[in-house]
């Protein structure tokens, strides 16, 4: 064993020492207080940016527009977690809360298609195809929201997501001039659940910096007239 190692053993050791003396000890508490805040202050940003404005679909408001957000597929399918956030959103537009569904979400490769496979469930779930509308570079909530607004003129909506994301969401999509209102879909408290929770700690702290900033999406793009033409298209 080199003396260099030694020394880097030893220096080691006594970083990995609880301290000695009270001061130590104090300092030590309160260094480890300020971290802890310093990494909980965006979650506890997006809830009380979210403040009153997230409930259930019942006590939701009505808006034209609803927005889902995009939770993954398998085997081209909705995962139980998306599927979920477009059956709050079918009951939406059959309680006449919303007239038109913009569904959000992953196309950056031929094989995954997001938009389409939410499509395609909202229609088996009896949402004319007329009055949903595919936005296909949702990559994110802040691309998502910000998208929603500048593409596609949305500047109110009801937002669908699950309960640990959705006061994210609405805070993003505020941030981004939306004034939005958040449905939070129940689920079982899973690993699945526990995980999403977690995520968002960090998940927040982009949130934060995406609002302080206010990056342009990955892709922007033309405006579109989407929105506009399923919310004058006809019943029947």
């Amino acid at each position: 064993m080199t003396d260099r190692w030694r020394q880097l053993r030893t220096r080691a050791g006594r970083a990995l020492r609880p301290p000695r003396t009270r001061r130590a000890r104090r300092r030590l508490v309160q260094g480890l207080m300020v971290a802890c805040a310093l990494a909980l202050a965006p979650a506890t940003w997006t809830r009380l940016s979210a403040g009153d404005r997230v409930g259930t679909a019942a006590e939701a408001p009505e808006r034209e527009v609803a927005v889902v957000f995009g939770a993954g597929l398998r085997q081209g399918r909705p995962t139980p977690y998306l599927a979920h956030r477009l059956d709050a959103a079918a009951e939406l537009y059959r309680t006449g809360k919303v007239k038109a569904v913009l569904v959000t979400g992953d196309n950056s490769r031929a094989e995954y298609d997001e938009p389409d496979a939410m499509r395609t469930y909202l229609t088996e779930r009896g949402v004319p195809d007329r009055r949903i509308v595919s936005d296909y570079a949702g990559f994110d909530s802040w691309d998502s929201c910000v998208r929603a607004n500048k593409i596609f003129g949305v500047d109110r909506a009801v937002l669908v997501s699950q309960g640990f994301h959705i006061h994210r969401a609405v805070a993003l999509c505020r941030s981004a001039g939306i004034d939005a209102y958040g449905v939070g879909v129940d689920e079982p408290r899973d690993a699945t659940w526990y995980y999403g929770g977690v995520r968002e700690l960090a998940a927040s702290g982009k949130a934060a910096l995406d609002a302080l900033l206010r990056p342009d999406p990955h892709f922007l793009g033309p405006e579109e007239r989407g929105v506009a033409e399923a919310l004058a298209a006809e019943d029947g």
